[in-house]
């Protein structure tokens, strides 16, 4: 009789055994179970009525449709299911009705039912399955970056294995520099524009190569560039000396504002490729200008101070 119960149990809230008791069911929604993160699909609940004994002819209905046999015979097949039953508990203490529950006597002689989980009689939520999550991480940043660039700016120095390519660059400046003072003193004016330009494309590629090493805050050079006198066409002031690069545009801002209220002529500069927001102290078109600026400014307000060379 256990697979008719089921049966009737998917479109009815009450099925009747007649002189056993009644198997109810009650829609319950979807749960969450946050100890283990468990999430369960909507499901009908089963509950067992040992008082509702009357036969409301469901089950012996739907016994005699299924197995083509008159009414009166499947009354009969559920009255001997039903003694059965009675027998086993009296004897045994329980009985299991397959996909519905387990049926018990306590001390009183009472019935204690406890339904099965193995089977969702609710039709609507069928295919979905009980589901496990994993727990979610979540950890902040923000905060701490806050934090590091308030109390001082991070300095890198360029690994040792660059040094070459600066003392490369130096000898360059160095011949540019000896170069100079030739073309002034045959007078010779083209010669002069054109070891400007070369310079400032040398320092350019310097540069580049400095700021791929920008992880975050400041940096410095331990191995600074030789000062060399140049002038860039009229208008151009692609020397910067910068106060900090931040990853927070905020704390940009407050270094920006700070500047302004020391009486420096500071500038923002739009976020690099990096991510970072420099603020500068000051522009200059002369690289040397920029250069005793910014020895000044490391010995009077920041120590870590760096010189930017690029066009905006």
């Amino acid at each position: 009789m256990d697979q008719y119960i089921s049966q009737l149990l998917y479109r009815y809230q009450c099925v009747t055994v007649p002189g056993f008791g009644a198997f109810l069911t009650e829609i319950q929604s979807a749960q969450l179970h946050q100890d283990s993160h468990s999430f369960y699909p909507p499901k009908k609940l089963i509950s067992f009525n040992a008082y509702l004994k009357n036969n409301d002819g469901l089950l012996a209905n739907h016994i005699a449709q299924t197995e083509k046999m008159s009414y009166e015979v499947a009354v009969t097949i559920i009255e001997n299911q039903v003694a059965i039953w009675k027998s086993k508990l009296n004897d045994f203490g329980a009985i299991t009705i397959k996909n519905i529950g387990d049926l018990t006597l306590n001390a009183e002689r009472n019935l204690v039912f406890v339904p099965s989980d193995q089977v969702n009689y609710l039709t609507s939520s069928f295919g979905l399955t009980t589901y496990v999550s994993p727990t979610v991480k979540r950890e902040v940043y923000k905060e701490e970056i806050e934090v590091l660039e308030e109390k001082a700016p991070i300095a890198f120095t360029p690994e040792k294995r660059s040094s070459g390519n600066f003392l490369k660059y130096a000898a360059v400046f160095v011949l540019g520099a000896g170069l100079l003072g030739v073309g002034g003193f045959f007078g010779n004016q083209y010669y002069q524009n054109q070891i400007q330009q070369e310079t400032l494309a040398v320092q350019t590629k310097v540069q580049k190569q400095v700021e791929q090493k920008i992880q975050t805050a400041t940096f410095i050079i331990s191995n600074p560039l030789p000062t060399v006198t140049l002038t860039v066409s009229e208008g151009k002031m692609p020397y910067h000396v910068v106060a900090g690069a931040f990853q927070m545009e905020k704390n940009a801002d407050k270094m920006y504002d700070l500047l302004l209220k020391l009486g420096y002529p500071a500038r923002r500069i739009p976020q690099n490729k990096h991510g970072l927001f420099p603020v500068v102290y000051k522009s200059f078109s002369s690289y040397t200008e920029a250069q005793n600026e910014m020895q000044r400014i490391k010995k009077s307000h920041n120590p870590e101070a760096w010189l930017l060379i690029q066009e905006l």
